[in-house]
C-alpha cells in the first residue's frame, strides 16, 4: 500500500513540474533568438505599457518588450504570450475557473524589427495534444516578413497543417493582432 502511495505521490509530483501556469517570459530559447536573430548578446528588456483599452482585452494573453544590447546600438521588440486551444475554452480564450479539464495551449515569441516587421518566431512551450507541426522551425519561418500590411490566410500566405487546424488557425490570429497591437502601442 505503501509503495502505490508513494509511487501516486511522484506521479503528481512530476506532473506538476512539467504543467506550467504561468508563461515563462526568460525562457532560454528567448535569449538564444535574440542573440541569433538580432545580435544582441546581453538583452536589456524593457516592458512597453499596454493600455487598459488594449490591455483589459479578452484573449490576451502576453508580454510587449523593447530589447536592446548594454550599447543601446540593437533595437528590436518582442512579444511572449499564450495560445489556448479550442479545447481549453476556445481558440485563444482564457480558461476559464470552472473548467475540469487541463489547459491546452501554446507559448511563443515573435521578434520584431524596428519598423514591427516580424524577424522571426519560435514556439517555446507546447501544451496541446494536436497540431505539434506548428513548431516546426521551416513552418514558422512563413511569418518572417510580416508586417501587418495585409491578412494572412491559412492554406494561402501560410501553407495548412493536417491534424493541426486550430494550431494554425489560433498562431496566425495571434500573430496578426499582436502585430497590429505593436504598431498601435508604440505610435502612441
Amino acid at each position: 500500500m505503501r509503495k502505490i502511495l508513494f509511487i501516486g505521490v511522484i506521479l503528481v509530483f512530476a506532473f506538476s513540474a512539467f504543467c506550467q501556469d504561468e508563461i515563462e517570459y526568460r525562457h532560454r530559447s528567448v535569449f538564444k533568438g535574440l542573440k541569433k536573430v538580432a545580435q544582441i548578446e546581453n538583452p536589456v528588456f524593457n516592458e512597453i505599457q499596454i493600455p487598459d483599452s488594449m490591455g483589459n482585452q479578452r484573449y490576451f494573453q502576453g508580454k510587449f518588450f523593447s530589447v536592446s544590447d548594454k550599447t543601446n546600438l540593437g533595437k528590436v521588440y518582442l512579444y511572449i504570450g499564450r495560445v489556448n486551444t479550442c479545447r481549453a475554452g476556445g481558440c485563444s480564450a482564457p480558461l476559464q475557473p470552472s473548467e475540469s479539464s487541463g489547459p491546452e495551449y501554446f507559448d511563443y515569441f515573435i521578434i520584431f524589427d524596428s519598423i514591427y516587421t516580424v524577424l522571426s518566431i519560435k514556439i517555446f512551450n507546447y501544451q496541446a495534444t494536436h497540431g505539434q507541426g506548428v513548431t516546426a522551425r521551416g513552418w514558422l519561418k512563413q511569418f518572417v516578413g510580416f508586417n501587418g500590411s495585409y491578412k494572412l490566410e491559412a492554406g494561402k500566405d501560410i501553407d495548412s497543417i493536417s491534424g493541426a487546424t486550430i494550431s494554425v488557425l489560433g498562431i496566425i490570429s495571434d500573430v496578426q493582432q499582436k502585430t497590429e497591437m505593436l504598431k498601435q502601442v508604440i505610435h502612441e
